[in-house]
């Protein structure tokens, strides 16, 4: 099961309302995945500083404890049981090391210029409540509702999954060989926090872009190497994509305007959405990539 979604905003004056449409997109995906949700919004950022979004309890001093060890101003974000920090990017480093010895308690489950994600277990509805969705502007993001066939539901285990800086990736379905695939990536140097196929798709491509591919690239690539079956929605600093495996035995479907780009593993999902009756609609072909890009 598992339900995605996605929205790119092509025009500025909707971005007020970014939060809004991706939330009612992801109320929508309910019933296929109702155990947990979590979405991923890129939101304003300065090109000088640096965010981390982290999760766990006592946040509150986080912002301040951080500023009185390294002697940096560090902005912070409170969101339910998540905070987002924000500093100088020269810093980045050494705030990540503080992190790893005084609050090892906490779990880094984002980073970069732009990004922010969330993710709880619960209902969507009660998830997108707790973290505001509907208040968070933006140019684009993803969403994800969770129904853990062969998982447990934890926190950890939800999507998004972000293993580089401003990337993220929602995943509906299943790889056959994503342990193999974690072996060779932990030999690359790569780390993961959890046993989720998701996470190890999300570093094969941070990996690929690393060694010099485009996202689409990098997703084309992962035709050759994934295997499964599977919907990835991959969101950018600056854009996002999606990709369907060769047989597509998961539904899609996807809208665009001249307003924005949406995905949704239903229609109904893209329904809630302004204008959608004179959107062109499509299913993404079988193993193409389709991708859109802030520029």
């Amino acid at each position: 099961m598992c339900g995605i979604v996605g929205l790119f905003l092509k025009e500025r004056d909707l971005q007020p309302q970014l939060g809004n449409m991706l939330g009612q997109m992801l109320q929508v995906m309910t019933d296929r995945g109702p155990d947990s949700a979590g979405f991923a919004v890129y939101g304003e950022g300065a090109a000088d500083h640096f965010k981390l979004t982290v999760r766990g309890s006592n946040l509150a001093s986080l912002s301040r404890d951080i500023s009185e060890a390294l002697g940096v101003s560090v902005g912070l974000t409170l969101r339910d049981t998540h905070a987002v920090l924000s500093f100088p990017d020269e810093v980045t480093g050494k705030v990540r090391e503080w992190l790893s010895t005084h609050r090892p308690d906490l779990a880094v489950i984002g980073a970069g210029h732009r990004i922010e994600l969330y993710k709880e277990v619960g209902l969507p509805a009660d998830v997108i409540k707790r973290f505001n969705l509907p208040g968070m502007a933006g140019t684009h993001g993803v969403g994800h509702t969770r129904m853990a066939t062969e998982s447990a539901v934890t926190t950890a285990g939800a999507h998004p999954f972000s293993t580089g800086a401003d990337q993220c990736l929602v995943h509906n379905g299943s790889l056959s060989n994503h342990r193999s695939v974690r072996r060779n990536l932990e030999r690359e140097g790569l780390t993961f926090a959890t046993d989720n196929d998701t996470e190890v798709a999300a570093g094969f491509v941070t990996w690929r872009m690393r060694n010099g591919d485009s996202l689409e690239r990098a997703l084309e690539a992962s035709l050759d190497t994934l295997d499964g079956f599977y919907t990835f929605v991959v969101g950018t600093e600056n854009g996002f994509a999606v990709l369907r495996d060769p047989i597509s035995c998961k539904p899609a479907v996807m809208a665009e305007t001249d307003r924005y780009v949406a995905f949704g593993t239903e229609y109904r999902a893209l329904a809630v959405l302004p204008g959608i009756e004179k959107a062109r609609i499509f299913e993404p072909e079988p193993a193409k990539v389709y991708a859109w890009e802030h520029r």
